[in-house]
């Protein structure tokens, strides 16, 4: 049984690991553009159970409750959580955030759409716009290199005004995307997200149509990750950690007096 109980207090210590690994990745990224925390979920490992509910324990009477006991913990899933995070004025003309719901694409190198709250957009060579990292933002807009004005609505419709003329064109449309379970994305880095089986399919629209959000040009959303929280859980999980550990200790000075003295 000795043994059993620091298995058990073993699983708890890796439990508390990798919560800590999860709490330092929030606070590593809490400067990182369009970040969504991330939450440790937990779930019991299977219980020995010796008795269960209802066993007789004389002729007319019987336990009201199981005699069971648990094997330890498991971290079962990460989950993001994908509240709105503070905007950030840069007055930068390209950046865009997005108020409310939804998500930017962009094509990634591997065929792959992506998928963010990363609004840091810029233009390339060809004049597209692109994401920090190069990857053209889907679907696809040009805009001039003549161009003297980028205006972006809330609506997500690009015009420009280029040289020589008064008036402003139309030369692209942003559109976001929505999933049935967001959270069911598969993080990649980068900032981006991508598809799976769990996540559903891709809704795209414009923005301020079907429950998307804005966008707002000059702006880009700052993280989600609330600092001072993630201190606390970090020395709850520090705390947890040791209390598990103690138990090993426990554990092993009473199989130790077990050994010296019978």
């Amino acid at each position: 049984m000795s043994t059993t109980a620091m298995h058990v207090a073993k699983t708890g210590l890796n439990a508390q690991q990798f919560k800590m690994q999860v709490i330092a990745n929030n606070l590593a990224n809490v400067n990182t553009t369009g970040f969504k925390r991330d939450r440790a979920n937990f779930e019991t490992l299977f219980y020995q159970v010796i008795k269960e509910a209802g066993a007789q324990t004389a002729d007319d009477t019987s336990l009201t409750s199981p005699l069971a006991v648990g094997t330890g913990v498991k971290v079962v899933s990460t989950q993001k959580l994908f509240t709105q995070g503070g905007l950030v004025a840069t007055d930068n003309s390209l950046d865009l955030a997005i108020d409310g719901e939804g998500f930017f694409q962009a094509l990634l190198p591997d065929g792959r759409v992506g998928y963010t709250r990363d609004g840091a957009f810029s233009r390339n060579a060809e004049g597209l716009l692109t994401t920090a990292s190069g990857y053209v933002v889907q679907p696809q807009v040009e805009i001039p290199e003549d161009a003297t004005n980028i205006n972006i609505a809330a609506n997500g419709a690009v015009n420009v005004t280029v040289a020589g003329n008064a008036f402003a064109q139309e030369v692209g449309q942003i559109s976001l995307v929505n999933f049935g379970n967001p959270r069911g994305l598969l993080p990649i880095g980068q900032n981006f997200l991508v598809e799976s089986s769990e996540s559903g399919q891709p809704q795209e629209g414009a923005p301020l149509d079907g429950g998307f959000g804005s966008v707002i040009q000059g702006f880009v959303e700052g993280s989600n990750v609330n600092v001072v929280q993630q201190l606390v859980d970090m020395i709850e999980t520090q705390r947890a950690y040791e209390v598990s550990s103690k138990s090993i200790t426990a554990v092993d000075e009473m199989m130790r007096y077990i050994s010296n003295n019978l």
